[in-house]
């Protein structure tokens, strides 16, 4: 008993010092960015706001983050949509090929980020959308749908079958019951994948890199910023870009977790 409880401390701790490891760097970067002076050291002179009000008002920051939600917004919508269209036929249909068609469909974030921006850039250019933000669009929904289709997929393997025949039986077209017993079913996990993409979408800066041109998104803005000069915007900038994707992550457990409570009381009202 003895040896168990001092194993799983031995882990616990592991655990807290490879957690503290990985967001060392994200902390230091909030925790500088309230500092007063310009480059960052210990200890500290002073506490200010002074770069989150410069982050503010400067109009490029202030365009990239605009051009950064209204891409997050519609790649979440684009993305999720997709997503629950791949997963539904993953899940409603047989047809030969479908090991094929799931890898496929799974395949864009196994991809080089590099790569893929390379391969978006050529495309994007062949058909008159790069340097656009519906290229950025376009790129992003390529790397953010597979993550949407995992979440409702995973949410679909828990629909019975019966519930859409029944549908059927009692009159409703394909659509109808789609609309009325599938899609009510999978809402806790579409707001999860709405949230999902929108993060995946407000993080990512190399396709956007490649494909964005003049109208670039937040991250693309903060790299630009990091190359030309050494400012403590910079810090100001990656907190707010933190604490957006931290948001939209929560919203997303938030989502699956309510969803998870209310099958688990359901379960319980149902037991003998």
């Amino acid at each position: 008993m003895a040896s168990e409880r001092a194993i799983g401390g031995l882990l616990g701790a592991t655990a807290v010092a490879a957690f503290a490891f990985i967001l060392a760097p994200i902390l230091s970067i909030i925790v500088f960015s309230f500092n007063i002076d310009r480059f960052p050291g210990l200890p500290w002179s002073g506490f200010t706001l002074a770069w989150y009000r410069a982050v503010l008002v400067d109009p490029t920051i202030a365009r990239g983050l605009a051009n950064s939600l209204i891409v997050a917004g519609a790649t979440a919508a684009l993305a999720s949509f997709t997503g629950f269209a791949a997963a539904y036929v993953d899940y409603r249909y047989r047809f030969p090929g479908k090991t094929v068609y799931m890898a496929l469909a799974s395949l864009p974030p196994t991809v080089p980020v590099i790569i893929l921006g390379l391969a978006m850039l050529a495309f994007l250019s062949a058909i008159g959308l790069a340097g656009s933000l519906q290229g950025i669009i376009v790129g992003h929904v390529v790397i953010a749908a597979p993550f949407a289709m995992a979440l409702i997929r995973m949410r679909l393997a828990d629909l019975d079958r019966d519930l859409e025949q029944a549908a059927w039986n009692l009159g409703a077209s394909d659509w109808r019951a789609l609309a009325q017993v599938v899609v009510p079913f999978c809402r806790p996990a579409i707001l999860a994948a709405l949230a999902i993409a929108a993060a995946v979408s407000f993080d990512e800066y190399m396709v956007a890199w490649f494909v964005s041109g003049i109208n670039e998104t937040l991250p693309v803005r903060l790299l630009a910023m990091l190359q030309g000069q050494v400012s403590p915007r910079i810090n100001a900038v990656g907190s707010i870009v933190f604490a957006v994707s931290v948001v939209l992550v929560s919203i997303a457990n938030v989502a699956v977790g309510r969803f998870a409570r209310r099958q688990l009381r359901a379960a319980g009202m149902g037991a003998p």
